[in-house]
């Protein structure tokens, strides 16, 4: 089963902000990294629960490919994504 996807406007500004980063490094880049992002969603949207809880009642779930991890929750039946958050970054500034 399908869960409606759900990404926050903070996150959202994250994606931006990866894409343009890979663009700049290596025109085309970008593209990949949407590419195993959206794979990434599907994977969480077809089944959240595989994902473990890290702190509660959010879930993480990796990336491949790229240094990324989504945080998102399971909640009334929608996966709400919060952070896509990249792991170089310092970890106390994980939401």
């Amino acid at each position: 089963m399908k869960h409606e996807l759900i990404i926050k406007e903070e996150a959202k500004f994250e994606v931006i902000d990866a894409y343009n980063f890979y663009e700049n490094a290596k025109p085309g880049l970008g593209d990949i990294f949407l590419e195993y992002l959206d794979k990434c969603f599907n994977r969480i949207i077809l089944n959240p629960l595989h994902f473990s809880i890290r702190r509660a009642p959010y879930r993480e779930a990796l990336v491949e490919k790229f240094p990324f991890l989504v945080i998102f929750e399971l909640k009334e039946g929608r996966v709400i994504v919060y952070s896509v958050f990249n792991t170089w970054r310092n970890p106390l500034k994980k939401p």
